[in-house]
């Protein structure tokens, strides 16, 4: 058990930059690294231009928290902050 522990701290402390999309301000610009989300939310995502390597600029967040607004290859498109969090991202 400790070897596993031991493994994934190592694996996170070399991800220091890498964070959840929902955890950004408005203005920050990544770029996408992962998605976590799985069945139709992911192939939702997917279909929106969520995929590796894409540059995403965090426009706004709604008054009352949700959506947030994205600036996602040149295209606005607004998400949940859950739907948010399945998203992990490089921060530029």
């Amino acid at each position: 058990m400790l070897y596993l522990i031991m493994i994934f701290k190592t694996k996170r402390e070399g991800m220091a930059d890498q964070i959840t999309l929902d955890e950004l301000a408005p203005g920050s610009v990544c770029t996408m690294v992962d998605l976590t989300a799985v069945g139709a939310l992911g192939q939702r995502l997917m279909d929106l231009g969520f995929f590796p390597g894409a540059e995403i600029r965090v426009v706004r967040n709604a008054p009352l928290v949700d959506p947030v607004e994205l600036e996602l290859e040149g295209y606005h498109v607004s998400i949940r902050h859950e739907e948010a969090k399945t998203v992990e991202v490089e921060v530029r």
